[in-house]
């Protein structure tokens, strides 16, 4: 059973900087996809950030963004410690959301309905 665990939220100034992580135990077989969503107050979940692994025991991986953070964030992860991580920079008031991560197996799709496995969450807060 896949299990999803969030850390790394927290308060920050406008411009700021966090790195979320989210550790997964249980495997996934064969092609899979990790992502990052976020659901500000009163607002619908978004997907955020996607990473697409082969899991065939090569390096590739493919990325994709939403257009509100493009050149801000960064998805990555690392498979020794099953963890993917979201790299925020530049962080804007409209960032402030809960942000969760998800995994499905096969292609990467950032349409949260796709998604069989969740975490918890964590906030991020974004102050000016």
């Amino acid at each position: 059973q896949v299990q999803l665990v969030e850390s790394g939220g927290g308060s920050v100034q406008v411009g700021g900087s966090l790195r979320l992580s989210c550790a997964r135990s249980g495997a996934i077989a064969g092609r899979y996809c990790m992502a990052w969503f976020r659901q500000g107050t009163g607002k619908e979940r978004e997907g955020v950030a996607s990473f697409y692994t082969l899991n065939d025991g090569t390096t590739y991986n493919s990325t994709t963004y939403a257009d509100s953070v493009k050149g801000r964030f960064t998805v990555s992860q690392d498979n020794a410690k099953n963890t993917l991580y979201l790299q925020m920079n530049a962080l804007k008031p409209e960032d402030t959301a809960r942000y969760y991560c998800a995994a499905k197996g096969g292609s990467c799709i950032l349409f949260m309905y796709d998604y069989p496995h969740w975490g918890q969450g964590t906030q991020v807060t974004v102050s000016s």
